[in-house]
């Protein structure tokens, strides 16, 4: 299951699944209504895949809450988000028995099962797929990149990770600079040359 390009964008119910790479954006189809839009990067973009859950000991990453409640409910959908804060609660407890509760607040939990009911009922679960995920990772880095959910160049550059990365950027740009420099300051002579 590729959770990379299924994404949540602030500001808009449901979830929205990537159709495509614009120049300046990405198109994206939502899961309620089948409406495609584009998606540009200054919006408030989480691919699924990046989301993860406070626990007591470490983040949880959303995938292993989402097969939590697929094997819990074989297949089938969830409770329904609308209902009840203790039903809601309870069910998340068992899925979830270590999650922080002082940190995941019940609109997570309402978030999270909408989430799993919308995938489930588009058939987007598939937790078999643990060989192909590694190829479809890479293309998620190039969508990450231009929605600017995450810097996902860091991680195809790793030897420059730190300040170096920035210091050989500064450094190329400043030689061109320079160049620039000598050609503007030739000119000014010529230039006086010609008035005087």
């Amino acid at each position: 299951m590729d959770l990379s390009k299924i994404l949540s964008i602030s500001g808009k119910s449901g979830l929205f699944q990537v159709v495509s790479q614009l120049k300046n954006s990405i198109l994206v189809e939502s899961l309620l209504d089948k409406k495609r839009f584009p998606a540009f990067p200054h919006e408030k973009i989480s691919s699924l895949e990046e989301i993860a859950v406070f626990t007591a000991t470490e983040d949880k990453p959303l995938k292993e809450i989402l097969k939590a409640i697929f094997d819990k409910q074989e297949g089938k959908a969830a409770v329904d988000a609308k209902s009840d804060d203790k039903v809601l609660k309870a069910f998340f407890l068992e899925v979830v028995p270590d999650y922080d509760t002082e940190r995941v607040y019940i609109s997570d939990i309402r978030k999270i099962i909408n989430w799993y009911n919308l995938l489930q009922e588009h058939d987007l679960l598939d937790f078999t797929e643990k060989e192909e995920e590694k190829p479809e990772d890479t293309k998620a880095e190039t969508a990450e990149e231009t929605t600017a959910v995450k810097a996902a160049p860091k991680k195809k550059k790793p030897a420059e990770k730190k300040t170096e990365g920035k210091e050989t950027v500064a450094k190329k740009k400043e030689p061109s600079e320079k160049k620039k420099e000598p050609t503007v300051k030739k000119k000014d002579p010529a230039e006086k040359k010609k008035t005087k």
